[in-house]
Formats: C-alpha cells, sequence, structure tokens
C-alpha cells in the first residue's frame, strides 16, 4: 500500500470549552492508503487528556512506513492485527490507519462500508448537537443559531442546573448532558435528580474515571441512566463498565479505530448495555466513518464538522440530525484540499 499523511488545524466557529479546557482550534492528522489505484482515507485528532499530539502521531506511524507500504490489504481486520502489536500503545494512530484501511477495502469492493457488513441504515439514530460550556447568553445564542432536534449540552460549573432551565425555556428538543468526570457522587445524584425533570436523556461521565466505587453508588441511586466516555477507553474496559454505567460511549481514536469498536459494540450488548459513538472534533473524514457504525447504535455524537469555521472533506451530510451518506464506496470522505 502507498502511505501519505496530512497535518491539518481546524478552527472552532466557537471557542470550545468543556469542564477541563477550552480551545480554538483542533489539530487533525488524515492517513492516506493506496492500493490498485484506490484510496482510502483515515483521521485522528490530538487531544490533551491523553497526551496526543499531531507531530507524535505522525512519528508513530513513520516509524512503520516500511512495513505498510509492503503490506497488501486483504482485510481491514487482518491490517488492524497486524499493526496492532506496534501501535497497541498509540490507538490515536492505530485509528488512523485502521478507518483508512476500512475505507480503502469497502472501495475495492465497489460498496459502501455498512453494505460490506450487510447492515440496515433505515432505522439509524440521529446525531445530537453540542452546546459547549459558555455564559449564559451565548449558550443560549449557540442553541438558537443551529436549531436541532437533541443537544449535548456541556457541563460541570457552579450553576449546572440553571443553565438546563435556562436552555429549556428556549427549545423542546432532547437534551444529554457531559460533565467530563466534574461532579461527585453527591453532586451527580442530586444534579439527576433535577435534571430528570428538565427532560434530560442521560448523564455522560459525571464523575472521574477512576472513582468506580463512586460510580456503583450513582448507577444503583441516579434517576438518570449514565454513560461511560472516560472511564470506557479500550475494549478492556467495556466488562468492567457493566454494573456501573448503562451504557458506554466508543470513541474510535481511543479505542483504536473500527474493527476494535465494533468487538466493544457486539460485548456491550451482549452485556445489556446501550451503545453510543462520540467525536473527538473531527472532520467529515472521521464522521464520515463513524456513520456506518449507526445501525448498531443507541446515540451517536458525530457533530465535530458542524462546530468547525472550515473542513477538510466531503463525505455524509448532517440536516437536523439526520445523516445522510455520500453516493460513493468506502466511507464517502473526499479530501477537499490536502493542505500540508
Amino acid at each position: 500500500m502507498q502511505l501519505q499523511l496530512y497535518p491539518f488545524a481546524l478552527k472552532f466557529k466557537h471557542t470550545f470549552t468543556i469542564s477541563r479546557k477550552s480551545k480554538d482550534v483542533q489539530p487533525l492528522l488524515v492517513a492516506q492508503l493506496g492500493q490498485d489505484g484506490h484510496y482510502g482515507l483515515g483521521e485522528t485528532a490530538d487531544n490533551a487528556y491523553y497526551h496526543m499530539t499531531v507531530p507524535m502521531l505522525m512519528e508513530a506511524i513513520q516509524a512503520h512506513r516500511p512495513l505498510i507500504e509492503n503490506y497488501t490489504l486483504d482485510t481491514p481486520e487482518a491490517f488492524w492485527q497486524t499493526m496492532y502489536p506496534r501501535l497497541q500503545h498509540n490507538p490515536f494512530a492505530l485509528c488512523a490507519l485502521d478507518m483508512a484501511a476500512h475505507d480503502l477495502y469497502a472501495k475495492m469492493q465497489g460498496k459502501k462500508l455498512y453494505e460490506c457488513w450487510g447492515l440496515n441504515i433505515s432505522r439509524n439514530p440521529m446525531t445530537d448537537f453540542t452546546i459547549g460550556i459558555d455564559s449564559l447568553e451565548n449558550m443560549v445564542a449557540k442553541l438558537k443559531e443551529v436549531p436541532w432536534p437533541i443537544y449535548k449540552i456541556k457541563l460541570g460549573t457552579p450553576h449546572d442546573i440553571g443553565i438546563i432551565k435556562t436552555l429549556r425555556q428556549h427549545t423542546d428538543a432532547v437534551f444529554r448532558v457531559d460533565a467530563n468526570c466534574a461532579w461527585t457522587v453527591e453532586e451527580t445524584l442530586r444534579n439527576a435528580d433535577a435534571l430528570a425533570r428538565l427532560g434530560v436523556e442521560f448523564i455522560e461521565q459525571p464523575m472521574p474515571a477512576d472513582q468506580w466505587e463512586g460510580m456503583r453508588e450513582v448507577y444503583e441511586k441516579s434517576a438518570l441512566p449514565l454513560v461511560a466516555d472516560e472511564s470506557c477507553i479500550a475494549e478492556s474496559d467495556v466488562a468492567r463498565c457493566a454494573g456501573f454505567f448503562h451504557g458506554i460511549n466508543i470513541k474510535l481514536t481511543k479505542c483504536g479505530g473500527i474493527t476494535p469498536a465494533r468487538r466493544m459494540i457486539f460485548e456491550a450488548r451482549q452485556l445489556g448495555m446501550k451503545v453510543m459513538t462520540g467525536s473527538m472534533n473531527e472532520s467529515t473524514v472521521g464522521t464520515s466513518a463513524v456513520a456506518h457504525l449507526l445501525p448498531y447504535l443507541d446515540y451517536t455524537d458525530m457533530d465535530g464538522p458542524l462546530l468547525l469555521a472550515e473542513d477538510i472533506a466531503t463525505g455524509i451530510r448532517m440536516e437536523n440530525g439526520k445523516i445522510i451518506y455520500a453516493d460513493r464506496p468506502g466511507t464517502g470522505a473526499l479530501l477537499i484540499h490536502p493542505l500540508h
């Protein structure tokens, strides 16, 4: 296969703030794999919480360029198994390669990726739209700027319930809240009671990822379902989350790509948990890949491209929460201008 790497730094429309940090730019890395005249695209994002930067990601992939360029793709799963021992400590880099391999494989079959899996897209869940932490006035303005059927509200402030009460005055849309590890046991239980009365569907990662005993208490007493994010990074975390969370949020970059994500979905289903996919503020390259997992899912948060001031690719489109696939094989992603 041929390998090309494209680093990007994309600006957000608005400063993006969660409980831990704020940012105005999202650095990204796109990997392209080519074989037999076809090309597949994969994407990964830098992330301070997981100590990943684009230079680190490029270095990790470049270290295995000879192996990759001497590899002949048969199935994406076999390629992932080849690369995993070499990149198991860098799932973000592994994700970009695995995603590109899936796109390439489906194109070589002349099919959309979900067609390769024999999936029916008629009952796909809709994506939410994320409202980051900001002043109340700005959060209301963001909500009005993008009318949407489902909103994911970032929380983790001293005024969380007030935020939801104010936003609820402006829309009847479904609310989901994400505290990004900011709450204690007591705060989570108290907030869950209040949020349930305000039409919130579930709470994502209310407490720090290492507070398992606290999560067990919250799981047993919470008025709302709880979805793991920072507590569910890799395949080995799925079983651990059972009995502590009602569902898991799978992010391809964190777990190492589509190949392990599908296994995580199947395991979560066997354990009776709901399944969601999340966004790391990817461009349309990454979200186009995530879209092909939708028939497996209960919820999805894949609004990354909508938060960016500019995109680097075409592919899926989002209309009032509904995902519309590109009319081309693979994931449907196509770079607009591969800026170096």
